[in-house]
């Protein structure tokens, strides 16, 4: 049995609530890593890696979760998955990270709208979740907007391009590793703990300001563990709850937000390539959730 017939409505719901925390979460973190922007982004991932192992270590401990970290460990398949994992969120964090405060949040924003196209077709091919003709045609068009948006931000397309690729393949590991959200998350982080505190205690006997230049910029590092733990937290919650392909549309809720911010807040330059695919990726998500819709009345109980 698939991971798909083993969904229940339950599930659905409470997959949706943690999808929708955590894209909202994602979408609005520019503005958090603004404040840090006088802050290397090598600093600024290191000191999420490292205050985030702390805030997990607490949760584990509050929810007695040590047994099913020690489970993960002793599993070799799983932990290799980790390994990998941990590998992507790293990449993807400071890539991330280098596109906001290097003044490229759209350029991070289309990462962001290719990353559903990319686990919608993960879903497909990987995992085998069917798709209708209606949902086919949602991924065409959202294709051909992000084809537009890309021929219009070429010079930066490569931040793109790493944040949909890393982001999606730590989705899909993420999902078939057999591991807790939570015991998963501390494990990945342990594994990059090391490097990070080592990376810290090397770079702070420099010029660099790796540990903020006040008290302010210090807490706001402190608190990148739990902004940075809280939406993975929830997104790796969503993705053992929905089918891939869901969790592809709900996406799109975060580089839209991405998008707001950089236009409207900062005043990052909105060009007729952006116009073109912001609307036929709008359209391509409406069409997708009415297809979705319409496939679960079609299988409700009478």
């Amino acid at each position: 049995m698939d991971a798909a017939a083993r969904t229940t409505p339950a599930k659905t719901r409470s997959g949706l609530a943690f999808g929708l925390g955590a894209y909202g979460l994602w979408g609005l973190l520019p503005i958090y890593f603004k404040l840090l922007s006088q802050v290397p982004s090598v600093a600024i991932v290191a000191h999420r890696i490292v205050w985030s192992l702390l805030a997990l270590g607490l949760l584990v401990a509050v929810s007695r979760g040590w047994g099913e970290v020690r489970q993960a460990l002793r599993h070799r398949a799983t932990l290799r998955l980790l390994v990998a994992t941990s590998v992507l969120i790293a990449i993807n964090w400071l890539v991330y990270v280098h596109a906001v405060n290097s003044g490229h949040i759209l350029a991070g924003s289309l990462g962001y709208y290719l990353n559903p196209l990319a686990n919608i077709l993960l879903g497909y091919f990987v995992l085998k979740e069917p798709l209708g003709r209606l949902q086919w045609l949602a991924v065409g068009i959202a294709a051909a907007g992000i084809a537009v948006l890309a021929a219009g931000a070429l010079a930066h397309l490569w931040i793109s391009l790493v944040l949909c690729c890393s982001f999606s393949a730590y989705g899909l590991l993420r999902k078939v590793a057999k591991v807790d959200s939570t015991a998963g998350l501390t494990i990945e982080t342990a594994l990059l703990f090391p490097l990070a505190l080592l990376w810290l205690l090397w770079a702070g006997g420099t010029a660099e300001p790796v540990w903020g230049s006040s008290g302010r910029e210090l807490w706001l590092l402190v608190g990148t563990g739990v902004a940075s733990t809280i939406p993975l937290l929830f997104f790796t919650a969503a993705a053992r709850r929905l089918r891939y392909s869901t969790l592809g549309i709900l996406q799109f809720i975060a580089p839209t937000l991405q998008f707001v911010v950089a236009v409207f807040l900062y005043g990052e330059a909105f060009t007729a390539a952006h116009a073109v695919a912001f609307g036929a990726i709008w359209t391509a998500a409406a069409l997708y959730l009415i297809s979705s819709w319409q496939s679960a009345r079609a299988q409700a109980p009478e």
